[in-house]
């Protein structure tokens, strides 16, 4: 059992951290294993985000003056959150697709770019394609017309040699 002192430096903590976060979910993690667990936490850290088991009633404490605390009703029963204040596609992608795998795993609530969300628009966030993914499209999409343009330079060039090579070898220039 946590001391008082333990519990005031995890509230003040936990304050610091909710103040900064612009992207936050809360999720329901009860029957995971710790082996799942620890994949959850790996998947998060990749997003470059953070995961924390919390209880309730230090986070109630500690959301109190942030925009955590709109979503207050949504601490009940075992909860964790996820959270980050760069990336809400990243963070919302990596626990979309944990929950895919584990059905277990359950979204509470959210809050994104600082606005509360219901659980669909979290869904929905985490089905789009990362911020890499965007700019390979993009990118794609730039140099697809100077390519589709080397191409069709490259076929004269081609066709006008082949068509001199062909009259070459029928002896059209003697």
């Amino acid at each position: 059992m946590k001391s008082k002192k333990e519990k005031q430096d995890e509230v003040e903590f936990l304050k610091g951290e909710l103040a900064e976060a612009t992207n936050l979910v809360v999720v329901k993690f009860k029957g995971l294993t710790v082996e799942q667990d620890g994949e959850l936490r790996r998947k998060v850290r990749e997003a470059a985000s953070k995961y924390r088991v919390v209880k309730n009633r230090l986070l109630n404490v500690a959301s109190e003056g942030t925009p955590v605390a709109d979503l207050r009703d949504s601490f009940e029963g075992s909860t964790a959150i996820a959270w980050n204040s760069t990336d809400p596609v990243g963070l919302a992608k990596a626990l979309s697709n944990y929950a895919k795998e584990h059905p277990i795993f359950e979204f509470k609530a959210g809050i994104v770019d600082g606005r509360v969300v219901d659980i669909s628009t979290l869904v929905a966030i985490g089905a789009l394609p990362s911020f890499e993914e965007l700019i390979a499209k993009l990118l794609f999409l730039v140099n697809a017309p100077a390519q589709q343009i080397a191409t069709g330079v490259n076929a004269v060039a081609r066709n006008m040699a082949v068509a001199l090579n062909q009259a070459v070898e029928q002896n059209k220039f003697s």
